[in-house]
């Protein structure tokens, strides 16, 4: 089943219970920078326990699965819970937003964009690569690293110093370095040359960067 199928009603049950949204993960970084495989969709979600009573009526129930107990202990803690669609078979995550500056900051700059045909709102480029970045550190795949060099490579007039700030608030400045520096994306970051590294970059292992694909393909994983 297409992206669109899967991603379009959910972010119209989103709409109509009035929950603030923003796309994020692997469809926001194949976005901004080069589309991989995935059958997951990840949403940041500004939910409390009464958005999340009005979701879960805006959402088809014979399509959508969702665990009402972990859907509200996830409201309680801000952590997330996941939504399975029957129909698709994708599996949509819903984060609820963390309170703390990043998450914060990072949901006040969403841009409004139209990812496969459906209006939405996404993470911005500079946002993608961090989280994707704290992903990595969290213990991650090497996939994460990938998609936040693509978007480094793809993206040439990103806010570098935007990026270097977050990176060290977040702990993640050595893995911004790492793929600053790996063959493909140096180039188009050639300007942080100019921006000397608190650590010594490090390439992390495994990480490769793709040929750039015009879609986003369907059927793997994060």
């Amino acid at each position: 089943m297409s992206t669109t199928a899967a991603l379009r009603p959910i972010i119209e049950a989103l709409d109509r219970a009035e929950v603030a949204h923003m796309l994020t993960g692997s469809l926001a970084s194949s976005m901004h920078g080069i589309a991989r495989t995935t059958a997951d969709i990840d949403l940041v979600v500004d939910l409390d326990p009464a958005g999340l009573a009005r979701l879960i009526a805006h959402l088809d129930p014979q399509r959508h699965h969702v665990p009402h107990s972990f859907a509200r202990q996830a409201v309680e803690q801000r952590s997330s819970f996941n939504v399975i669609d029957e129909a698709t078979g994708w599996k949509v995550d819903l984060i609820v937003r963390r309170d703390r500056p990043f998450s914060r900051m990072e949901f006040a700059r969403r841009e409004r964009a139209t990812v496969a045909g459906v209006p939405v709102f996404v993470a911005t480029a500079e946002d993608s690569v961090l989280s994707k970045l704290e992903w990595a550190r969290a213990g991650g795949s090497d996939r994460q690293l990938d998609d936040a060099a693509n978007v480094l490579r793809v993206r040439q007039n990103l806010d570098h110093s935007y990026l270097r700030e977050w990176a060290g608030t977040l702990g993640v400045l050595d893995l911004l370095d790492a793929v600053a520096h790996v063959e493909g994306v140096e180039e188009a970051v050639d300007s942080w040359r100019d921006e000397p590294p608190l650590v010594r970059p490090r390439q992390p292992r495994g990480l490769r960067v793709p040929q750039r694909s015009a879609e986003i393909p369907v059927g793997g994983h994060l």
